[in-house]
């Protein structure tokens, strides 16, 4: 008996497919897309290029209960609404926080804006080129920081709910003092003062906090802003078990006594200068 020999040949295969078998069947894989998903889509620029040491002022914003505000019902209704809202009002906050009147009765910024607005999902991040800056400016950007938290829940939150349902009820932020590093030539930033701000943006209860450490807020910042702040000792994860940082005034004293007992008063005799 003969035995009859079968050849199969597979057809030619396109030019830049590849086959890759997956769960549902056999589909196609296009090299030229493949291409396409790199880290260009991350914006930054020339990756390569050595990196730029600066000081900088950190602020990270995060929008408390903004997880739970996006699974409500129909949440893609209310969600470009309110990220609209809340962006269009939070810059007018920072440009009006930095603006004042002279001697001329001309308006005038009082510092530049800050070099990167970053949006972080469910909150922003912010860099101040440092450098030059006095230090009466660095307490007093940490003084109007801390007015637009507190005008998010006075004024923009009440106005919210009328818009959307159950917006983020508080803005919380934490600043911070330090070198950072830039990436791709200033796209964006790396630093342990952002990584600083971030913790310190979660303290306690407290919608805002920054360290005594590189704010000399009895020496220079402005009495309209310094009477709103009380010092404490707390621990912060990362940075250390006895910080001592700035809080706001009024909201410390509003807490619960249990959450009080995160922090610790500073003793009489000590200074702080």
């Amino acid at each position: 008996m003969k035995r009859v020999i079968v050849r199969r040949v597979k057809g030619a295969r396109p030019k830049g497919l590849t086959v890759k078998r997956q769960q549902n069947g056999i589909k196609l894989v296009n090299d030229e897309i493949i291409k396409q998903f790199n880290p260009s889509l991350l914006s930054l620029g020339d990756i390569g290029a050595p990196c730029q040491e600066k000081e900088a002022i950190a602020a990270v914003f995060d929008l408390t209960g903004f997880t739970t505000f996006c699974n409500q019902v129909d949440s893609y209704l209310a969600i470009p609404k309110f990220l609209n809202d809340f962006l269009e009002w939070f810059f007018q906050s920072v440009r009006e926080g930095l603006t004042e009147i002279n001697d001329d009765d001309q308006s005038v910024f009082w510092a530049d804006f800050p070099t990167l607005v970053k949006f972080l999902g469910d909150g922003l991040l912010l860099i101040w080129n440092a450098r030059g800056m006095s230090e009466s400016q660095i307490c007093r950007i940490a003084g109007t920081l801390y007015k637009v938290c507190r005008a998010y829940r006075r004024e923009f939150y009440p106005r919210m709910t009328m818009s959307v349902n159950k917006p983020p009820a508080v803005l919380r932020c934490g600043v911070a003092r330090g070198k950072v590093f830039s990436i791709g030539n200033g796209s964006d930033y790396v630093g342990h003062c952002i990584n600083n701000a971030s913790r310190l943006s979660r303290v306690g209860s407290l919608s805002f906090c920054f360290p005594h450490r590189g704010f000399q807020v009895r020496e220079y910042m402005p009495r309209e802003y310094r009477d709103l702040f009380i010092p404490k000792y707390v621990s912060i994860r990362g940075v250390g078990s006895n910080e001592l940082v700035w809080v706001g005034k009024a909201e410390f004293e509003r807490l619960p006594d249990k959450n009080k007992e995160l922090f610790r008063s500073l003793e009489p005799a000590v200074s702080i200068t």
